[in-house]
């Protein structure tokens, strides 16, 4: 999984859920070259504040076709679909790629821990967000708010540099924008005219 240089067109497979409507809720994944060139879209669902997401993702990233092409999974957030938290050691290891978390605030980790005591198995949930990582401070425009991301399979350094790399269109990196686009059309019937990417 070792990248020793990030080429502008390196494959990254961005993955973000649709809002939570029902109790299955959609996840997408878009595949990009870089932040400039879309070359495929995955779809998989996962159940709303479960335990299957980590398996889910696994099954999708390794089940497409552009799997032997992908080099970096990048996740909307180390949750999805609520609280089905995404255990990213697991991920990484079984899919032998790296995963880089991004996300658009600094979690609040007290509110996290208590909402997830209403939740099945609390303390395993609580156990794969503590253990996604260090949280670093990324700026990917020179105005505007930073993001703030999680790496697993290769240093911070590197996932800064790939996360800076794909945001050519706003602070959030193009496979997680275009991903959360689609799942929102996919739900609602079309993207919100202001995305919260």
């Amino acid at each position: 999984m070792h990248l020793r240089q990030i080429k502008p067109e390196i494959r990254i497979l961005g993955i973000d859920d649709a809002p939570l409507v029902s109790k299955k809720i959609l996840v997408i994944g878009t595949v990009f070259r870089g932040g400039l060139w879309l070359d495929g879209v995955l779809r998989t669902e996962v159940e709303k504040d479960g335990l299957d997401a980590t398996e889910k993702i696994i099954e999708m990233t390794r089940s497409s076709r552009h799997y032997g092409q992908v080099r970096i999974l990048m996740l909307n957030g180390v949750t999805i679909a609520g609280f089905n938290v995404v255990d990213i050691q697991k991920v990484c290891k079984e899919t032998k790629l790296p995963v880089i978390v991004v996300m658009r605030q600094m979690p609040d980790f007290n509110a996290i821990e208590k909402a997830l005591q209403n939740l099945s198995k609390p303390k395993t949930r609580l156990r794969m967000i503590k253990k996604a990582g260090e949280i670093r401070e990324v700026k990917t425009q020179k105005r505007g708010l930073p993001v703030y991301i999680q790496s697993m399979g290769m240093d911070l350094e590197k996932a800064e540099e790939v996360v800076r790399l794909a945001s050519t269109h706003s602070r959030v990196p193009e496979p997680l924008r275009v991903a959360h686009l689609i799942a929102s059309a996919m739900v609602y019937g079309e993207s919100a005219g202001r995305s919260r990417a």
